[in-house]
């Protein structure tokens, strides 16, 4: 029994550590990340939480392979085109707290989805202060600057 509390109290421990790692690691990840414009990434949204990360940032790592770069600006005419291909972005989904989006909502896409979607003639706006300067691996900033959001950004 001894040796038991001891091993489920060194796995606790383990586990606070990488929690605490992985923080420090997303925190020095997020205080580097530039946008497309080569300034600091700002929030995309916090309401609903997006990102790889659910942090509201529309940063990426080598873990995220989607790629979710692009803070976009939702359009019924982008989400019908995600759901008509398989990626249903408008249902909530309770066990993960994806609450489903509607037209106006802020979110972080990944950049494939959105150039398909560009392509498709159905790209949403996007917030250039808050995409990834990784977008620019895949287009050009004078591209992405016509789907430019001319609304009001919060930022924080």
């Amino acid at each position: 029994m001894r040796n038991l509390i001891r091993s489920l109290a060194a796995f606790i421990i383990l586990l606070a550590v990488s929690f605490y790692l992985f923080q420090y690691i997303n925190m020095e990840q997020k205080a580097k990340a530039k946008n497309v414009l080569h300034e600091n990434l700002i929030l995309c949204c916090e309401d609903p939480k997006t990102g790889f990360y659910r942090d509201g940032f529309c940063n990426t790592g080598q873990s995220d392979v989607g790629t979710h770069i692009v803070c976009a600006v939702m359009t019924d005419e982008f989400l019908q085109f995600s759901l008509s291909k398989g990626n249903d972005l408008i249902s909530p989904l309770a066990d993960s707290q994806f609450p489903g989006l509607k037209e106006g909502d802020k979110w972080c896409l990944c950049i494939s989805r959105w150039l398909e979607a560009e392509e498709a003639g159905v790209g949403p706006p996007v917030i250039l202060e808050s995409s990834h300067r990784k977008c620019l691996e895949y287009i050009d900033l004078a591209q992405l600057e016509k789907y430019q959001y001319k609304g009001n950004i919060k930022k924080k």
